[in-house]
This record gives C-alpha cells, structure tokens and sequence, in this order.
C-alpha cells in the first residue's frame, strides 16, 4: 500500500470532492481517480459513493480514514523527529482556527513563522473548535487555537491563551439598546443571531441559556462573523457574542450592553495541540511565539 495512495484518499475524504481534492494536491483529477481505484483494488472494498454533487465515505472508507489519517501523521513525524536531530525544520504545519479568535493574530504568527522556516510548508484550516479539537487528535491538524467549553478530545492538551466575557449586540433601536445593562431574563423571546452548534461562541451561549434558566430558539444561525454583524445591525436579531466583536469596524454601528442577573459566562481561547510528546518540532516552535501563561508550558 503506497502512503501517497493514502494521502489521495483522505483529502478526498476531507474535501468529500475529487475535483478540490486534485485542485489542493495539485495533480490532475484524473490520476486522483486513478489512484483511489487502486486502493480500492488492493482493498477489495469500495471506499466511496460517488453522485454528481458529492462524494461520501461507505462503511469501509469510514473504517480507513482514521487509520490513514494516524499512518500519515506518523510518517510525517517520524520524518520531522529526523530532521530535528539534524537542527533543521521542515516538513509542513497544520493549523486550525476558528474565526475572529482573541488572543493571536493568526496571519502575523504564520507570517512569522514563513520568515523564520521557509522550508515548512503552511496549511491553515478555519472552523468551528469542536471540528478542529477532533482534528487535532486525529493527527489531520498540528495545533488548533479554539475556544472549547467541554473537556478537549483524548490526547490533546488545551494551553489557555486569554478570556473574555460575553455580552450582548443589539441594534440601537433595540429596546434593550437603552440602558447599559441587561438581564437574561429579557432575553426571553428575542430573535437571536448565534453560530453553528460546533463554534465555540456557540457552546458557550447554549450553556449560559440555560444557566439563566431562559429558553431560546436562533432564528438566524451563520457560519461568519460579518453574516451576524450585518443582521443585528439590520434589525433581524440581537447576539451574544465575546467582546472583542464590538470593537470590529463592522459593529461600529452597533449597542453592546453588558448582561446582568444571571451566569457570567467567560470565553476562553485556547491552543489545542497533542498531548506529550506527540506535538511535531513546528508545532512546538509556532507555540514558543506566543505570550502564553506560565502555567500552559508545562
């Protein structure tokens, strides 16, 4: 079984399209098709169902992902734990984020790091923190910065970066726009602008609902920062974000009022990276650019 065949078929896995897939390993779709064939032949197993929209795993192709998924990530450590010895850096780094995250500035920290190790090969994943604590552990991600209210996924470490508490975002002809302050309880019954159930932003408000003991339905569920900040500032809702979020350019026109009588809930930003020795040398590296606590080194 050829490692690159594994390759092939775990980003077409990841992208769950053949045509993205050839795009991001840059070979044509055609030799993709080819070597997922090939597998499929040394496996005796279709791994995926192909209909003209998209492409889904089967049963077998569910069973090979995560196993090609640790075979490659131990490949490409036992590759990079080589060239450590010999006090290189290269290889490739894997990292995740999810949007609007405090405490880094992402695109200055890769940057930094480009400069610094110009034979590292930067991939850079965005999603919710759920998603990409999973794929941390599941070795398709070096380290991820996050924002996890839960217990992460076995194997990977969260080293806290900062926190913030959660306020809300109204219009300023919002009746709750009035005052400075806000109590849960007047949240009851209003329309609300929230993220996709796997954003951390997301966990944190389910959990501070119903800490307050009030129910609530999103009526208007985004996967963007901007999306939400244009509909509270169109009227359609209000949101209760981290905030940080107040102080974008998209929500100059916008009330924040802080939320009173209730849960104070914190959102805390977190590195989540594998556990022990288990990170690779670049993630390592890309951790010792942060202004981490002291207690997270450890």
């Amino acid at each position: 079984m050829e490692l690159r065949h594994l390759e092939y078929f775990v980003t077409v896995a990841e992208e769950r399209h053949f045509t993205r897939a050839a795009e991001r390993l840059l070979v044509s779709q055609s030799g993709l098709s080819a070597s997922v064939r090939a597998l499929e032949r040394e496996l005796g197993a279709k791994l995926f169902v192909r209909t003209t929209r998209s492409v889904e795993l089967t049963g077998a192709g569910k069973a090979l992902l995560s196993e090609a998924t640790r075979t490659l990530a131990s490949m490409r450590a036992a590759k990079e734990a080589v060239a450590a010895v010999q006090g290189l850096l290269r290889g490739s780094l894997s990292v995740g984020t999810e949007q609007c995250i405090a405490g880094v500035h992402v695109p200055r920290l890769l940057a930094r790091f480009r400069e610094e190790h110009p034979k590292v090969e930067i991939r850079l994943r965005q999603a919710g923190s759920a998603q990409l604590a999973e794929a941390v552990g599941a070795g398709r991600l070096d380290l991820a910065f996050v924002a996890l209210c839960a217990p992460p996924p076995q194997g990977v470490r969260l080293m806290p970066l900062t926190e913030e508490p959660l306020i809300l975002l109204c219009h300023p002809g919002h009746s709750l726009a009035a005052g400075e302050e806000a109590r849960w309880a007047e949240l009851k019954g209003e329309a609300l602008v929230d993220f996709q159930s796997d954003w951390g932003v997301r966990q944190s408000t389910d959990r501070a609902f119903a800490a307050a003991g009030v129910e609530r339905q999103v009526a208007l569920e985004v996967n963007d920062v901007h999306s939400m900040l244009e509909l509270v500032e169109q009227g359609l809702g209000v949101a209760v974000v981290p905030r940080h979020f107040a102080r974008k350019p998209q929500a100059a026109g916008l009330r924040s009022v802080e939320l009173t009588e209730g849960p104070r809930p914190i959102w805390q930003v977190s590195v989540a990276i594998p556990d022990g020795d288990a990170a690779s040398p670049a993630a390592r590296k890309l951790c010792s650019y942060l202004d981490l606590p002291a207690h997270s080194r450890r």
